[in-house]
């Protein structure tokens, strides 16, 4: 570039006003500021469609959950129903939501289910619930929450019909091989004792000592059956009670002393401790509570060895009545604990020390004690010993409880 050319650039510079400079700034800025809406509106558009694509994969894992779903908002109103939910209560979706909670209890099918949710209040449940005689749900409710803010409850429903129909033909077989299985063992029973009795002729040594073994095989397999035949009835919802006031030190006295014979066989000391001041009496039904205080003190018998003890103690705490059944037997394994009260569970140390046993003893002590209103639990240390502890109301706190019984 020459002298002359460079010239007339200075030139055209100088001749630039400011007003110039500031209308092309402008022209700038207005630029940059479009570009940038743009380049919001692009973020806005992609995160619109990001947001439109997860609602369309959370409606349609809604719509093909094999359980039903229903979701309470704040305001207790019906605000999701989800296809299966619809199959179960037999009604559309465009019917109900919106429906307040109370108003879904004039649906038939909808009746049971507002009932539970309401005895049961709030917070996280599972229940079983029959609608019908063909619909049997599992209920589960799950409080939803976001930071603080308590947005409703979401109401899982799980269809265990199928289920339930194969464990009643289990506990309809197991109940009919029971009952025909009972009349012939009774039948072998007394004929075995008139034998061994002298009825029907004398018999030598040899003769009595396998005759008294079959007699003690045969005890085992009609206990067996009898614990077969309760864990039925409380399956089936039978395992009726005759609840009449009794005196529980009584009861534990008859069985303390019944089995005496047995702990002296094995060289065992059993110590009934009775409470300073006579307990009050409870409720109950003397056959039922006798054969769960005989579980416990027979169980405790069976796994402690010879030389060894086991103490019942009974005492009266406020309102309830509470017996402990404490020995020093082999205890039970720490990682087996939680499933001591489960149907045929015996711990891998019983089944060693003691091959006979059914494992339902402990099942049909806790369903008799809770159907009492009590409470039953333990503790333990293997090798060391295990303590089981039963707590009863006394009867004046339920006599309206039983009124339906």
């Amino acid at each position: 570039m020459d002298k002359e050319e460079i010239k007339d650039v200075m030139e055209k510079i100088a001749n630039i006003s400011e007003e110039d400079l500031l209308e092309e700034e402008e022209t700038i800025g207005a630029r940059e500021t479009q570009q940038a809406l743009l380049n919001i509106l692009e973020d806005v558009e992609e995160a619109r469609a990001r947001a439109v694509e997860e609602r369309n994969k959370t409606l349609a894992i809604i719509t093909n959950f094999t359980d039903g779903l229903l979701f309470f908002n704040k305001e207790k109103k019906l605000s999701l129903v989800n296809p299966t939910a619809e199959s179960f209560f037999e009604v559309r979706a465009t019917e109900i939501i919106g429906t307040s909670f109370l108003k879904l209890a004039e649906y038939p099918l909808f009746s049971p289910l507002i009932n539970l949710l309401a005895k049961e209040g709030k917070g996280l449940f599972r229940r079983e619930l029959k609608i019908e005689e063909n619909l049997v749900l599992e209920v589960s409710t799950v409080p939803v929450v976001r930071g603080k803010e308590n947005l409703g409850s979401l109401i899982i429903l799980h269809d265990i019909t199928r289920e339930k129909g194969i464990e009643r033909m289990k506990s309809e077989f197991v109940s009919l091989a029971a009952h025909q299985l009972r009349t012939p063992l009774s039948a072998i029973k007394w004929t075995l004792k008139m034998i061994l009795e002298g009825d029907l002729g004398k018999i030598n040594k040899d003769q009595r000592d396998y005759l008294e073994k079959s007699y003690v095989s045969n005890e085992r397999m009609i206990h067996l059956i009898n614990d077969l035949l309760n864990v039925s009835r409380i399956e089936e919802g039978r395992y009726l009670y005759k609840p009449v006031l009794i005196s529980l030190e009584r009861l534990v006295k008859e069985v303390i002393d019944s089995l005496k014979t047995r702990a002296d066989a094995k060289n065992i000391k059993l110590i009934f401790k009775k409470p300073d001041k006579q307990a009050p009496k409870i409720r109950a039904d003397e056959e039922k509570m006798k054969l769960a205080i005989s579980n416990l003190v027979e169980n405790s018998l069976r796994y402690t060895s010879s030389r060894g003890q086991v103490v019942a103690s009974l005492s009266h705490k406020g309102k309830r009545v509470e017996l402990s059944v404490k020995d020093n037997g082999i205890g039970i394994p720490k990682d087996q604990q939680k499933r001591v009260f489960s149907k045929f569970f015996r711990a891998a140390n019983a089944m060693k020390k003691e091959t006979e046993g059914s494992g339902l003893g402990l099942f049909i002590t806790k369903n008799i004690i809770e159907t009492h209103k009590g409470k039953v639990w333990f503790e333990s240390e293997e090798g060391k010993g295990t303590t089981f502890y039963l707590s009863l109301p006394i009867g004046s706190e339920t006599k309206e409880y039983f009124k339906r019984f």
